[in-house]
């Protein structure tokens, strides 16, 4: 089968989703007290960054940011190959107490997500944890909903979407890869 490539955020766009998705935190959290950001290799990390940038910018305060790799709590790890990829957790606060802030490029079915929170209860026990993802397609296989969404793309389940970071892929876009029928 062949695909078909359709743009549906390019890098302005993403860039507008993050100052808005910054704004929404600072305004959900009455300001950023506490608040603690947590990007999920690969793609959420930058994002993360970005989003710290603008929080910073916003309210003139410094924003803890840590990096979470799922790796090792998902739960298809034995259908992983026998040697997967890790990227490497640091998360160099406490999060006890902490506002955390998940962020992550794509919400799909929720599995990273879950991965994600288990993780960060391994570490200590977050006042909350709130979701910030650049896209939500659906699909939902576990009880998540983000809190800060850039796009809601609706998906059938044969389509996919592939978010490119300058800081990974060497751009930015989003863009929906379509399997052709025919």
């Amino acid at each position: 089968m062949a695909e078909k490539t359709v743009p549906i955020m390019a890098e302005a766009d993403v860039k507008r989703a993050i100052i808005r998705i910054a704004h929404e935190i600072v305004e959900r959290n009455q300001g950023l007290d506490n608040v603690a950001l947590i990007g999920i290799q690969r793609r959420g990390v930058p994002m993360a960054k970005a989003i710290r940038q603008y929080l910073e910018e916003i309210e003139k305060v410094k924003v803890p940011l840590g990096i979470l790799d799922i790796t090792f709590y998902r739960d298809d790890l034995s259908m992983l190959s026998a040697h997967p990829v890790v990227n490497g957790t640091d998360i160099p606060f406490d999060v006890n107490g902490k506002k955390i802030i998940v962020v992550d490029d794509v919400l799909f079915t929720g599995r990273t997500i879950r991965s994600a929170i288990d993780n960060i209860f391994d570490m200590g026990r977050p006042d909350c944890i709130q979701l910030a993802i650049l896209v939500d397609r659906g699909h939902r296989q576990l009880p998540f909903r983000a809190d800060y969404v850039g796009k809601n793309v609706p998906t059938s389940i044969h389509e996919h979407i592939k978010v490119e970071l300058d800081e990974v892929d060497g751009r930015t876009q989003v863009l929906l890869i379509k399997e052709d029928e025919a």
